[in-house]
């Protein structure tokens, strides 16, 4: 297993250390503010952002720098700077630890972006279930508000950064930036249609960049360090910097760890959280949350970079790695993460709306063992007709449990529906497919 040096949980992982703004000063915090506020142009530390190739971590992994650099740069209006910090994908839960550990890192982020990007006025759009990580937050902010690293005029140099907090009502969809937009506005959040992009008609119609919490905690080290150094870690050059990985499930050792990037599967899993909890060995996994298609043991030795993941298949997400062990039903799993999306559909798309019904009772028939052969073509047949069919990724996202278990494990689903013929059970053929709830 490589060796490793942590850089976003290094503070916390120290004895003793609170996250208090007295306690990140003493870690050198806030050093990487002063160094830029005023004295280098937004532009250069725009430049250092991409250089460093420090991409999106909150599911999509596009280039930071390259986001910020979609603004319009003759705009004279209001710029705002989004911090999505909306974890609501099962199996994340790294955020939340950087929130709630190490608040002012988030912070000093967010005011070194909002400085690069021209933006006086920022948001923290928190899920609605994070309250502790809310109030750490609030409290963090009128610390670093009363210390002089937030406010009007900061240091003498008339650059005001102001930061706000806003929770969310408890709507996955509102992860997704553009119905985070809409929410921040006090709207229902519910996906906009693209273009325009929030680039340039984002909060209130001003240009906006919407960045991830882990994205924003890199800042600070970028500055710190260089971007040269952060670009030689993990797996250059378009994989750089470490991640931190949610890993969840049937292993020994739960927990976030970060890593470079480009390390295996096999040395996240059985190197870092200590592999299978049983002597059942490893079935399945999900490598970046609960919309990224499933992999098998023959992926373990895939690298855990944007490309070598869509390679084999999936995608890196979010960051929530969900082990399962020999003797999960692959069914079982897709019908659990299938009733969620349901549950999360906003409604807006009736391919989504109407088909994650449609999806859900069909999974259950089979599991239900009241299922046909036939059903199965439905399965594929509805996913064909969702993804790449609505207004967000969620559609997308929605289909990856279902397509990737019919891919692997398929006769789990024959093996259901050959034991509702040999005991005799009624059909879906004499079932009544109830109305979708939305």
């Amino acid at each position: 297993m490589r060796m490793h040096e942590p850089i976003l949980l290094k503070n916390m992982l120290q004895p003793g250390y609170t996250g208090s703004l007295a306690d990140y000063e003493r870690t050198g915090g806030y050093q990487a503010l002063r160094k830029v506020l005023g004295k280098v142009a937004p532009a250069e530390v725009t430049a250092m952002v991409t250089k460093s190739g420090l991409r999106g971590r909150g599911g999509a992994g596009f280039p930071t720098g390259i986001k910020w650099g979609f603004l319009p740069k003759d705009y004279q209006g209001p710029r705002y700077l989004c911090c999505n910090a909306d974890e609501s994908e099962p199996g994340t839960f790294k955020d939340r630890q950087l929130m709630e550990r190490d608040p002012h890192q988030v912070l000093e982020g967010i005011a070194i972006a909002s400085y690069a990007i021209g933006s006086e006025t920022s948001y923290i759009y928190i899920r609605g279930e994070f309250a502790l990580g809310a109030a750490i937050l609030e409290r963090a902010i009128r610390e670093a508000r009363t210390a002089g690293y937030l406010g009007k005029n900061i240091w003498g140099t008339g650059i005001t950064v102001e930061i706000y907090v806003h929770r969310g009502a408890g709507a996955y969809i509102c992860g997704e930036e553009t119905a985070l937009l809409e929410s921040l506005e006090g709207k229902r959040g519910l996906p906009r249609v693209k273009p325009p992009f929030p680039a340039t008609h984002g909060l209130y119609g001003r240009p906006t960049v919407v960045n991830n919490v882990e994205t924003l905690a890199n800042l600070p080290h970028i500055i710190n360090r260089g971007p040269e150094w952060f670009a030689a870690i993990g797996s250059p050059p378009k994989s750089t910097g470490t991640r931190v990985f949610c890993v969840s499930g049937h292993v020994q050792r739960p927990g976030n760890y970060e890593v470079p990037m480009g390390i295996t599967f096999r040395e996240l899993i059985y190197g870092q959280a200590g592999g299978m909890r049983s002597d059942k060995p490893l079935k399945a996994f999900i490598p970046g949350g609960a919309s990224a298609p499933f992999l098998t043991p023959d992926h373990l030795d895939v690298k855990m970079d944007f490309e070598s993941v869509a390679q084999a298949g999936s995608m890196l997400g979010s960051g929530g790695v969900t082990v399962m062990e020999e003797g999960t039903s692959m069914v079982w799993a897709a019908l659990r993460l299938m009733e969620f999306f349901y549950h999360e559909s906003c409604g807006k798309c009736t391919p989504c709306r109407e088909g994650s019904s449609w999806l859900t009772q069909t999974l259950r028939r089979i599991l239900d063992k009241r299922g046909r052969m036939e059903d199965l073509e439905t399965l594929a047949d509805l996913c064909k007709n969702i993804a790449g069919r609505t207004v967000c990724a969620f559609g997308d996202a929605e289909v990856a449990p279902i397509l990737s278990t019919l891919q692997y494990w398929r006769h789990e689903y024959e093996d259901l529906i050959r034991e509702t013929k040999s005991l005799g059970l009624p059909g879906v053929s004499e079932l009544v497919m109830p109305a979708a709830r939305h």
